[in-house]
């Protein structure tokens, strides 16, 4: 049993701050990770050697470490793609698949992410897989879920919208998010789109369903989404706030808009 104060914890502040039990659970996969402190502080490698020991497969375990500790400058973000892209190379068990995908914790799922983000080459079955980690309830998985797809995503950007134009009518907030930050023209921590810096009403047909979503997550993708377009493109991030105005007086519009000028605004 785990402890209640653990299940409810919000997350240290600081790694100083991390509680070494709630560590020790984090790198045997018992709980999911609070916030980014504590992935950040996940040793990868640690559960990794849980996980293969679960999985019957810890002979694995040396051709992972081996393509960790070949990176130049290994990281958090880094050593999660890596150990995903060494999943894709030793198998494609749909057990082992099932396994990660659903794990209770999140780091797995996010390798689980990348395997099968990397896996598919065609933009529509990459999204298809993508999908279930772009709705995931933690915000690591979905944060990797933009990672793993958005080089594709770039490389058949049309293509790419009009799937993603689809996912705006979807019930899951997560989902609806996803489709607007995964085309950011510039985002945080990911590839610039320099086609959208350069032409942003490419992507009307995701930013327009959405101009008063009734969720604030989406909102705040929205909003960003058109701060960024206006660092290049002032003039159209304009017309389109006018035109919304007009369009859609609700407070979650007033709420977008502001948000979308307030580079503009400075």
């Amino acid at each position: 049993m785990i402890p209640e104060y653990i299940l409810k914890r919000k997350g240290a502040r600081s790694f100083k701050d991390l509680d070494k039990t709630v560590l020790e659970y984090l790198n045997k996969g018992n709980i999911q990770t609070a916030n980014l402190i504590e992935w950040l502080a996940v040793d990868q490698l640690i559960l990794l050697k849980n996980i293969l020991t679960d999985l019957g497969k810890l002979d694995w375990y040396d051709s992972f470490y081996e393509s960790i500790s070949a990176q130049e400058k290994p990281s958090a973000n880094s050593n999660t793609k890596v150990i995903g892209l060494t999943f894709l190379q030793l198998t494609n068990d749909p057990d082992i698949i099932n396994y990660l995908s659903n794990h209770i914790s999140d780091v797995p799922r996010c390798w689980a992410a990348y395997w099968l983000g990397s896996r598919e080459i065609k933009i529509d079955k990459k999204l298809e897989v993508i999908l279930p980690f772009a709705a995931d309830s933690h915000f690591g998985v979905r944060e990797v879920a933009i990672f793993s797809s958005k080089d594709t995503i770039i490389d058949n950007l049309d293509i790419a919208i009009g799937i993603l134009s689809k996912w705006t009518s979807s019930k899951e907030e997560n989902i609806r998010r996803f489709a607007v930050e995964v085309i950011r023209p510039i985002g945080v921590w990911t590839k610039k789109i320099d086609e959208l810096k350069e032409s942003p009403e490419k992507a009307i047909t995701i930013l327009d369903p959405l101009k008063s979503d009734d969720s604030k997550y989406v909102r705040d993708s929205v909003g960003n989404w058109l701060n960024d377009a206006s660092k290049t493109r002032p003039d159209w991030v304009l017309k389109v706030c006018n035109k919304w105005k007009t369009q859609s007086q609700t407070k979650e519009t007033g709420y977008i808009i502001k948000k979308a000028l307030r580079t503009i605004h400075k």
